[in-house]
C-alpha cells in the first residue's frame, strides 16, 4: 500500500537524476503534486510530455515559485551550483520544510547548504549511487533507483524524525539506504566511484599514444573498463575538484599497487612469473573482501535489467557510440 509521505516534492533540475527521482515520487504515489524546476523550458515541457511531473516551473517564474509551498524539495543541479539556486529559493522555504540533494559530493554541502536556510528548514544530503553517460531528461526513468544504493548524510544534529521520512522516502522508490557522516560518504565514495572514474579518463586520456590499429582489436573487455570513462566532462571535473582531499588516498594506494606489478613485471623466468601470480593473486583477494563476487554479480544483474528496460538492449552503456561527449554538452539541462 502506498503512503503518501510528502504533499508536494519540488525537484530543482531535471536531468537524468532529478527527472528519474521525480518519475519515480510520482509513480510510487508518495508525494501529492511533484513539481519540477529547470533553467532551460525544453527538459521541463519534455518531462511534463513524459508524466514525470505534475507542473513545471521555469526561471522566468522563478526558482522561488517553485519551492513555493514545497514540504520536500531535492537540489538535482550540479553540485558546484546548489548553493546558489539554493539561496534564492530560500525566502519561499516554509517552516517544516525537507531539502535534500543528490549530489556526489557531501563535505562541501554540509558545510554551506544548512546556513542558507531560514528558521525551520532543515537540511539533510542524499546521495542515490546510480548514473550513466546518457544525461538528459530524456534518459530519465522511475526505475533507475530500484535497488540502488541511496547514502543519506545526516548531521549530529538533524531531527531523528525527519530523519527517518527521509529514509522512508528513498525506500519507496526502491533504494536500499545507507547512512554515513558527509566526510566518511566523501571518502567512501572517493574509493568505489570517483577514483575509479578518474583511473578511466586518464587511461583515456593515455589513448592518443596507443597505435592507430589498435582500435580495430577493441572487445567487449575494454569497453567495459571504459564505459565510464563516456561520462559527462563538465560534471566530473566538477565532482573530482570538489573531492579532491578524499582521492588523495585511492591516488596513493594505488600508485603504491602499479608500482608493486611493475616490479614484478621486470623479472625473468618462475621469479617473475612467481611474483606476477602473488601480486594479481592479492588483487583478487583485496576485491573479494570489499566487494565478493556474488554481491557483485547480482547488483550488475539488476543494473543490466534496468537498463534494458530503459532503452531495450543490454548494456546501452557500452554500446555508445563514440559521438556521445557531443550529446551529453548539448542534452545538459539541470
Amino acid at each position: 500500500m502506498t503512503v503518501r509521505l510528502f504533499e508536494r516534492v519540488t525537484v530543482l533540475g531535471l536531468g537524468l537524476l532529478g527527472g528519474s527521482v521525480a518519475a519515480a515520487a510520482r509513480t510510487h504515489g508518495v508525494a501529492g503534486e511533484v513539481v519540477g524546476y529547470a533553467r532551460r523550458r525544453a527538459p521541463l515541457v519534455a518531462a511534463l510530455e513524459r508524466r514525470l511531473v505534475d507542473r513545471i516551473v521555469d526561471a522566468g517564474e522563478g526558482v522561488a515559485s517553485a519551492v513555493a509551498g514545497a514540504d520536500l524539495v531535492i537540489l538535482a543541479t550540479p553540485v558546484s551550483t546548489m548553493a546558489s539556486v539554493l539561496a534564492a529559493a530560500a525566502p519561499a522555504l516554509a517552516s517544516g520544510t525537507l531539502v535534500t540533494d543528490v549530489g556526489s559530493v557531501k563535505g562541501p554541502l554540509a558545510d554551506t547548504l544548512p546556513g542558507l536556510l531560514p528558521s525551520g528548514v532543515e537540511f539533510i544530503g542524499s546521495h542515490p549511487m546510480v548514473g550513466s553517460h546518457e544525461t538528459g531528461v530524456e534518459h530519465a526513468f522511475a526505475g533507475l533507483l530500484q535497488d540502488a544504493c541511496c547514502v543519506v548524510t545526516p548531521s549530529p544534529e538533524s531531527d531523528r524524525v525527519t530523519l527517518e521520512r527521509l529514509v522512508r522516502f528513498w525506500q519507496a522508490l526502491g533504494a536500499r539506504v545507507a547512512q554515513r557522516q558527509p566526510e566518511a560518504h566523501d571518502s567512501d565514495v572517493g574509493w568505489v566511484s570517483h577514483f575509479p572514474h578518474m583511473l578511466s579518463f586518464a587511461y583515456a586520456r593515455a589513448l592518443s599514444a596507443a597505435p592507430e590499429t589498435a582500435g580495430e582489436l577493441v572487445g567487449s573487455g575494454f569497453r567495459d573498463f571504459m564505459r565510464i570513462a563516456r561520462s559527462d566532462s563538465e560534471l566530473w571535473a566538477d565532482i573530482l575538484g570538489l573531492n579532491q582531499r578524499a582521492l588523495a588516498a585511492p591516488l596513493a594506494a594505488f600508485s603504491q599497487a602499479l608500482a608493486e606489478l611493475s616490479q614484478a613485471l621486470e623479472k625473468d623466468g618462475p621469479a617473475g612469473m612467481a611474483a606476477r601470480k602473488q601480486v594479481l593473486e592479492e588483487a583478487s583477494r583485496c576485491l573479494d573482501e570489499l566487494a565478493p563476487a556474488d554481491r557483485a554479480e547480482q547488483t550488475s544483474a539488476r543494473h543490466r535489467e534496468a537498463n534494458s528496460a530503459r532503452s531495450g538492449g543490454e548494456n546501452p552503456e557500452i554500446q555508445a557510440a563514440p559521438g556521445a561527449a557531443a550529446t551529453r554538452r548539448v542534452n545538459r539541462n539541470s
